[in-house]
């Protein structure tokens, strides 16, 4: 096949459609225009033999030709009103694509329409599933990472966390994207390593299911019959789906006690306080008990501890900084 020039070319140079397709939906899933597309075409290409479409457009009774034409011969391929229609091998036919480039800037060659077809897109959160084969593969086949188990990770959960508020309390963009990638991880990673489990293994689409479940349970008012119109409506109702979840028999359990020692008091102050329960603080001697009491406070007057202290550390850091020049 060779390019028709200008000179020579019929009155109706065709068509060429480049048909993309999106390797995170399912072979065959494919859009109407798509599927017009292929079904009205003169002919159908592709350059890979084992691409995962090819079955799915056969079974449907269209002809695929295993070719990988030249820009030229594509175009000559069209002559005379002819569409042709692509299907993109992964990489997006970047050889073709150039070469039809040129020869379109050249001037010399009477080109066809030339369409760029989407087949199939990502929805939205389609990059998550690229972030579960990774770490697969990862698994599997890294050293270091075949090897981690729950226990040893653990102590970066806590790290990633940390960096992650550091990020937000620094109102960094770019930092922020990345700590949350390095947060996402650590579910991905620890949902991997329970997929092994010999006894009660689940994985992340476990983790992400039970999720899903509990917000559309906690959420009535958006997903059920009941209603909510402030901030405080919402919270009782969060309150109390919870409750009734948990079944707890003391306003303590649930309260990780690893956590910060003035994020530990203010969430035990929450718990007292939303329970109306009548607690007495413990006296006692010493600055601890001093901490407790100003967290208490804090808490009953709307004040994250924790935070007013980091952001005065943060405020003293930078005072030492202007002291060292």
């Amino acid at each position: 096949m060779n390019a028709t020039t200008a000179d020579a070319a019929p009155s109706d140079p065709g068509r060429i459609v480049l048909l993309t397709t999106s390797h995170r939906v399912a072979p065959g899933l494919l859009s109407w225009p798509a599927w017009q597309a292929l079904r009205t075409a003169d002919r159908v290409l592709c350059a890979d033999g084992t691409h995962p479409q090819l079955p799915y457009l056969r079974e449907a009774g269209i002809r695929v030709d295993e070719a990988a034409p030249t820009a030229e011969e594509l175009v000559g391929a069209c002559a005379g009103g002819r569409t042709a229609v692509v299907v993109a091998t992964g990489e997006g036919e970047p050889a073709l694509t150039d070469g039809l480039a040129r020869l379109a800037g050249s001037g010399r060659v009477h080109m066809p329409e030339l369409e760029l077809l989407p087949a199939s897109y990502d929805l939205p959160g389609a990059r998550l599933l690229d972030l579960v084969q990774v770490m697969d593969r990862i698994r599997l086949e890294c050293p270091w990472s075949s090897q981690r188990t729950h226990e040893g990770l653990a102590k970066y959960a806590i790290e990633e966390a940390y960096e992650l508020v550091e990020a937000i309390e620094d109102g960094d963009r770019d930092e922020l994207r990345e700590e949350l990638g390095d947060v996402l991880l650590q579910v991905v990673f620890h949902a991997r390593i329970a997929e092994e489990d010999p006894e009660a293994p689940f994985s992340v689409d476990d983790v992400a299911g039970t999720i899903v479940d509990k917000l559309i349970h906690r959420h009535p008012h958006v997903f059920g019959d009941e209603t909510a119109d402030t901030p405080e409506d919402v919270r009782e109702h969060w309150l109390r789906t919870k409750a009734a979840e948990k079944q707890r028999t003391s306003v303590t359990e649930g309260v990780p006690l690893g956590q910060p020692g003035l994020a530990l008091a203010a969430k035990l102050a929450s718990r007292v306080r939303q329970a109306g329960l009548d607690v007495p603080l413990p006296t006692g001697e010493g600055i601890g008990y001093d901490l407790l009491a100003l967290a208490v406070r804090a808490e009953s007057e709307g004040t994250d501890p924790e935070a007013a202290l980091r952001a005065a550390a943060r405020a003293y850091r930078d005072a030492i900084r202007g002291v060292e020049g």
